[in-house]
């Protein structure tokens, strides 16, 4: 079945996509699948408007920094794009615990997100206590990896009090809104603020008639990643570029 999406924008990413030949990175550990290599394919761009970033999207792609990137492994294809569709959502029984239980946050929108020590602090911790060192918490790749996009991209600030308590970097298309990262205070971690930034940012799209939410990739079989299936009803990118609704399995409310 061919894709559905076949606007001229899409249609001129698809003509991008054949006439090009994207460099593909090396094998490495694969961050989500235990005894895996993954590897993956992508291009580095300084300007990339907002509806051609969204068809890219809907062609599997997704922004880290200025790389534009999808998966490119030989022989998995476990990493589907994963989208919710704002009006259809409902909260689980744990999800409204978690809205109601964070009713004194408050969030402020960047919409020309700015790097600070505090932020630069905040991830430092986060990924101290969250990835034990994995990730660089150097301030130049936190610039790199956050604050230096291509495209049109937001700051969610949720505060706790005069504190700031977590960020959520968002990009921003046509029809949708897609989260690039979201760390917090470790100290913090019983408010599960991590599913409450996705609901914030979930009703957020709905107040604001934006229909869809990016969630990123869904990897079946990842402890990572079940956490994703839980915001539902969401729907999955197939290997035809359709998008259909997930039947999805129990999992995580991550982090």
């Amino acid at each position: 079945m061919a894709a559905e999406d076949t606007t001229p924008v899409h249609r001129l990413v698809d003509r991008f996509l054949t006439e090009q030949s994207l460099p593909v990175d090396a094998e490495h550990v694969c961050p989500y699948l235990p005894d895996r290599a993954a590897r993956n394919e992508g291009f580095a761009v300084e300007r990339l408007e907002s509806d051609i970033y969204a068809a890219l999207m809907d062609r599997t792609f997704r922004r880290s920094g200025v790389m534009i990137y999808r998966p490119a492994c030989e022989s998995c294809d476990a990493c589907r794009p994963l989208r919710v569709p704002v009006e259809g959502f409902t909260l689980s029984r744990s999800q409204r615990r978690v809205w109601g239980g964070n009713s004194d946050v408050r969030v402020q929108i960047e919409t020309s997100p700015k790097p600070t020590r505090r932020k630069w602090e905040l991830f430092s911790e986060y990924i101290k206590h969250q990835h034990d060192d994995a990730m660089s918490t150097g301030y130049d790749d936190f610039l790199r990896f956050l604050y230096s996009s291509p495209t049109e991209t937001w700051e969610f600030g949720y505060h706790i009090g005069r504190q700031l308590a977590g960020i959520s970097i968002v990009d921003c298309c046509p029809n949708g809104l897609s989260t690039v990262y979201m760390f917090f205070d470790p100290r913090q971690r019983s408010r599960s603020l991590g599913t409450y930034s996705v609901l914030w940012e979930i009703d957020y799209c709905r107040r604001q008639k934006i229909p869809y939410y990016y969630l990123g990739y869904y990897v079946a079989g990842s402890g990572k990643m079940n956490y994703k299936a839980n915001f539902k009803p969401c729907e999955l990118l197939g290997e035809d570029l359709v998008w259909r609704t997930m039947i999805a399995p129990r999992g995580g409310e991550g982090p």
